[in-house]
């Protein structure tokens, strides 16, 4: 779910802000302050966890002779806690 939320929130708070220096418009300075924890955070975790889906839903099953479409249809299920988080903010 961090890799979800870091992306999240430099897709929907980092990304749209104009700070150029001729005229700064919607520009939150404490958001810029904050993209490099965002950032770094990301490419930290971002690669840790595709590294252990990979392993998880398809080396091991490949090792152990098994067939990938039940383990990469539970890789499908990754993303549905931070789908539902999100929907259930987006409500509040």
């Amino acid at each position: 779910m961090v890799p979800f939320y870091m992306a999240w929130w430099l897709l929907t708070e980092y990304m749209p802000m104009d700070c150029t220096l001729a005229r700064p418009t919607n520009c939150n300075y404490d958001t810029l302050e904050n993209e490099f924890f965002f950032t770094v955070a990301l490419m930290v975790t971002g690669p840790l966890t595709l590294t252990q889906v990979i392993v998880i839903d398809v080396a091991l099953p490949l090792w152990h002779r098994r067939r990938l479409a039940a383990w990469l249809g539970a890789a499908a299920l990754i993303p549905v806690p931070f789908v539902v988080c999100l929907a259930l903010a987006s409500l509040a």
